[in-house]
């Protein structure tokens, strides 16, 4: 996708502060963060969004969360088996969830109390 600001990102393009990479996805600060730590992580595999995903993304996916966990506690959001301290991993879904960017994408967030309900 030639005009898809996260392919950009990807393919270093648009500089990004990066914190993990792999073959299948790539981790970065978001540039508008809502909390001290907020990690986009996207696949490299242009996916529009979750309401196009299909049958062979789900590795994809199961790896989005598993490379979410291990940020997680890396950057200290989790601390042991007890689970304290903490975050929230978000998907939007269309414009009206607040989806900005249409390529898959992660939301890790952390570093502060969360509220509920998210709004």
């Amino acid at each position: 996708m030639k005009e898809c600001i996260f392919c950009k990102i990807i393919s270093k393009e648009v500089p990004s502060k990066g914190v993990y990479e792999d073959e299948l996805v790539y981790a970065f600060h978001d540039i508008n963060p809502v909390a001290p730590v907020h990690i986009l992580i996207v696949p490299k595999k242009h996916i529009f969004g979750v309401q196009t995903l299909e049958p062979e993304d789900e590795p994809i996916v199961g790896h989005m969360f598993y490379v979410a966990r291990r940020l997680g506690e890396e950057l200290g959001l989790i601390k042991g088996e007890d689970l304290k301290g903490g975050y929230r991993l978000v998907f939007n879904v269309g414009e009206d969830a607040g989806q900005s960017v249409f390529h898959l994408h992660l939301h890790l967030i952390g570093g502060r109390k969360m509220t509920w309900p998210p709004g």
